[in-house]
């Protein structure tokens, strides 16, 4: 009996060890093939490196403002008696914008053109008698002054008349009108905004750094969002003496013309300083860039080796240093030499040293300036 019970655990021993060393050898075969094992290669799109040359620029944000703007308002009390002017149209200089209501002081200028014609003729009386002999020059000079103070008694009311008719300070484009008919105005209230928009400024703000790259006469290129070609080119005509000390940036003003009023005050624009000489760049489509925090990459094509020996088509990955950017380009400036074959999609998907297969036949954009179908 015990005989029997040890043939059977030494056959059940002997199973055992042949199916544990038949799984050694399964799993020593899987390791062995998941070592060899290469992945299919990514799809990719490239595009051969080549050399430019850009202009130099100083980009901004910049803000439009008016060369002359105001609140035309009411400079003395009164009660609206007339509106001449339209909102949003051209308004000349020294057109006629509102009238107030002007009949008190008319009766009060009426009354002082009378004492006005009193003490004149009391002065020509004065004078025929003083040339007589029968008046003293102290007489004369008496009515002299009531005939000089009752004229500028009128003056005074004229001016007054004068200055409830409230007139365009300079040639613009009114906005929207603030007052009403009947509607009482105290001195100070706003009427309507008046801009010229024709010249016009755009305030921007550039590095202290740049400072002595940037000069009154200098080329400015300004765009705004908008229809296709909204580019508009000025000259820098201020810079500011102070330096601000929160930012230190300091304020350029450019000057530019606005044919058709497509800028507008308030409006937001990106302003470029060009400056005269220009940069040797790799211009690349700025897809072909991998933005990390760590720095901006790029993946180069260039025949490999595998484990195995064999030459296959990979990707190396290059720190780049990056420019400006053009419509769908970005420049290079270094990291990149002319001639290299630079992965333009797919970038995202991509590690140093993985196998590629180029696909040109659909790539993205790489315009300058690029011109969408549907803006």
């Amino acid at each position: 009996m015990l005989k029997r019970m040890l043939l059977m655990l030494l056959a059940v021993a002997v199973l055992l060890a042949a199916i544990g060393f038949m799984k050694f050898r399964q799993v020593q075969e899987a390791i062995a093939q998941g070592s060899s094992f290469q992945p299919p290669p990514e799809a990719v799109t490239t595009v051969v490196a080549t050399e430019e040359s850009w202009e130099r620029t100083i980009d901004a944000i910049g803000t439009v403002t008016a060369v002359n703007g105001v609140i035309v308002s009411a400079d003395l009390p009164g009660i609206v008696e007339s509106i001449a002017f339209e909102s949003g149209r051209q308004a000349a200089a020294g057109a006629v914008l509102v009238r107030l209501d002007t009949r008190q002081e008319k009766a009060q200028r009426a009354a002082a053109e009378a004492r006005q014609a009193l003490a004149r003729a009391n002065f020509e009386r004065a004078r025929g008698l003083r040339q007589e002999g029968v008046v003293a020059q102290a007489d004369l000079d008496a009515a002299r002054a009531e005939l000089d103070q009752a004229e500028a008694s009128v003056g005074e009311i004229a001016a007054t008349i004068d200055r409830k008719i409230i007139r365009a300070p300079f040639s613009g484009v009114l906005g929207i009108r603030q007052v009403h008919l009947g509607q009482y105005l105290g001195g100070g209230d706003p009427i309507v905004p008046l801009e010229s928009l024709d010249p016009i400024h755009v305030d921007f703000a550039v590095p202290q750094q740049e400072l002595p790259r940037v000069a009154v006469g200098g080329t400015v290129r300004v765009s705004v969002e908008g229809p296709p070609g909204a580019t508009f080119n000025g000259k820098v005509t201020a810079i500011d003496a102070i330096v601000d000390a929160a930012t230190r940036n300091i304020r350029v003003q450019a000057t530019l013309a606005n044919p058709g009023h497509l800028l507008h005050p308030g409006m937001f624009v990106r302003a470029q300083v060009v400056l005269p000489e220009s940069a040797a760049v790799v211009a690349l489509p700025a897809s072909a860039i991998l933005y990390a925090p760590y720095g901006d990459t790029v993946f180069i094509v260039e025949t490999m080796k595998g484990p195995d020996g064999a030459e296959y088509l990979g990707v190396r990955q290059q720190v780049v240093k990056l420019g400006g950017g053009r419509g769908d380009q970005v420049a290079v400036l270094s990291g990149v030499s002319a001639g290299a074959q630079v992965v333009t999609s797919g970038v995202f998907k991509l590690r140093n040293g993985a196998a590629v297969l180029v696909n040109n036949e659909t790539r993205p954009g790489n315009d300058p300036a690029p011109r969408p179908q549907e803006s």
